[in-house]
């Protein structure tokens, strides 16, 4: 599953979500006003969406498509459905 991803980039985005959480916290001990918190907390959550849209982007264009190469197209649609299955719960 490793070579499906960009590892690098998947790290440094995760690194600036893990980041804006922190600072999310830190907003709320410092009673900072609610709207600019959920303005915090919509970012993070855009990010994190990226991060999966990166994933299965990756995953569609080197684990299914090998599989449908190697000729199990069955396979490959229940892979795919499987993905947009998880995705869609994001």
């Amino acid at each position: 599953m490793k070579e499906c991803m960009d590892s690098e980039n998947l790290h440094r985005r995760l690194k600036k979500i893990i980041g804006q959480v922190n600072a999310i916290d830190r907003m709320i001990d410092e009673d900072i006003p609610c709207e600019q918190i959920l303005m915090q907390v919509n970012a993070s959550k855009s990010a994190l969406h990226k991060v999966g849209h990166i994933i299965v982007e990756g995953h569609l264009e080197h684990c299914v498509k090998q599989t449908m190469e190697n000729g199990n197209l069955d396979d490959a649609l229940g892979d795919i459905n499987s993905i947009l299955e998880y995705y869609s719960r994001i």
